[in-house]
């Protein structure tokens, strides 16, 4: 397992996934956008490799400079980081004109918690704008994964080995409870659920309360977000979030929908898609997207939930788990230019992943905390998918993957391979 005191080594810094990404965006375009929920690193990844760096949400001046005098900003050893750069989203043009002067890569890094609104005057970035989404840590970033068994060798067809880690339940609920953030690694479980906490009331009472220049209610917007928590690694429909969050008094579906784009907006929230593939049979695909906290952490704050509580309702930490891995599959997925996706059908066929990279390889996983017969059904679900879907337009699945919370990795006999998310990594 990694020692992740001694890979921060003498700076404090813990390496992040992110950060070989950003060095191969930044050889490549002028100018390398790093967005991702607040307090999940962009800053300290993006320090790693810029040479200078303007601080818009601390300094006042640099946002008044930005709109009166910005070449004053622009100037500066190269890369220069630009830092929640949406705070002064008047820099965009003059940032997007400076990387067409001399068209040479690694300028300019900037870093976003949320996306600005709509802004006709600010000009698209294509051919000069890279993008990278950060999320908080994976299990491999944290130390909690060995990273044995890697996502782009199952992707190759790479047999799946890998040893157990001695973790048990408890360490996978605090995983949970903790969530990703690099402030909190090491810090006390009370700590990391009370920083959690703040970070989704914080998010509630100054993020929301006049997201995008509509005021809206953070008591309505409370129970929003617990109604999500409640269904979370689900298909719940608008509708029925509306119901269930209003109680007595059931939300407009349109404002449903509004809070939900203010959470996307800042990257709190991430929907997984369902895959779009063609069947051999009549079988008829479903569309709607599963809901996700951007790390699951934010789930339990928004229940004001722990341990305890978690392990009383195995049923719904399960849901909660599945939600860590798909978190930990997306991280592991922009390696290789990939994307999580989920499958479910008419006849109630249901796979919770479908990772499918750039080149359209593609494999099946299913989730389960543990246990022979849990694992056999998912293996049966992952079988009967390969069989349903119409291999000659996407080609055979790379693996079809059971991951689990803790234990061996290894390949059944059936050829699914059984990989606990401990053992796993980029």
């Amino acid at each position: 397992m990694p020692d992740t005191e001694a890979a921060a080594g003498a700076t404090g810094y813990q390496p992040r996934i992110v950060d070989a990404l950003l060095a191969q965006r930044l050889r490549s375009a002028p100018c390398v956008v790093v967005e991702g929920v607040r307090a999940c690193g962009k800053t300290a990844s993006a320090r790693q490799q810029a040479a200078s760096e303007v601080l818009f949400d601390t300094d006042p001046v640099a946002v008044e400079l930005a709109r009166v005098e910005p070449k004053r900003l622009i100037e500066g050893p190269e890369p220069r980081l630009f830092d929640e750069w949406q705070v002064a989203p008047e820099i965009w043009n003059h940032l997007r004109r400076a990387s067409d002067d001399g068209g040479r890569p690694g300028r300019f890094i900037l870093t976003g918690s949320a996306v600005p609104a709509d802004d006709v005057s600010r000009h698209t970035g294509a051919g000069r704008v890279s993008r990278i989404h950060m999320r908080p840590m994976s299990l491999f970033e944290t130390g909690l994964s060995t990273g044995e068994v890697s996502l782009g060798g199952l992707l190759r067809a790479e047999d799946a080995v890998g040893s157990s880690v001695g973790l048990t339940l408890d360490h996978i609920v605090d995983a949970v409870c903790r969530g990703g953030w690099p402030g909190m690694l090491g810090a006390e479980l009370t700590e990391a659920l009370r920083f959690v906490r703040d970070h989704l009331d914080e998010t509630r009472r100054v993020e929301i309360a006049n997201g995008g220049g509509r005021r809206r209610d953070p008591a309505r917007f409370r129970q929003l977000l617990r109604s999500l928590a409640r269904n979370v690694a689900s298909e719940v429909s608008m509708a029925t979030l509306a119901a269930d969050a209003g109680g007595e008094n059931p939300l407009d579906t349109n404002t449903v929908r509004g809070y939900l784009d203010d959470l996307e907006r800042i990257f709190v929230v991430e929907d997984q898609p369902a895959w779009s593939v063609r069947l051999r049979s009549r079988s008829r695909l479903r569309s709607a997207p599963k809901r996700h906290f951007v790390d699951p952490s934010l789930a339990v704050a928004a229940l004001r939930a722990g341990p305890e509580r978690l392990l009383a309702d195995l049923g719904f930490f399960g849901l909660l788990f599945e939600s860590l891995v798909v978190r930990d599959l997306r991280v592991y997925a922009s390696v290789h230019d990939g994307e999580v996706l989920h499958y479910r059908d008419n006849t109630g066929l249901e796979v919770d992943a479908i990772v499918e990279n750039g080149a359209g390889e593609w494999l099946a996983a299913e989730v389960k905390l543990g246990g022979t017969a849990a694992i056999d059904e998912a293996a049966g679900n992952l079988l009967k998918l390969r069989d349903r879907v119409d291999t000659s337009i996407v080609g055979q699945p790379t693996k079809l993957v059971v991951l689990t919370a803790f234990g061996y990795a290894y390949d059944r006999p059936d050829g699914v391979a059984v990989v606990p998310i401990t053992t796993l990594g980029p």
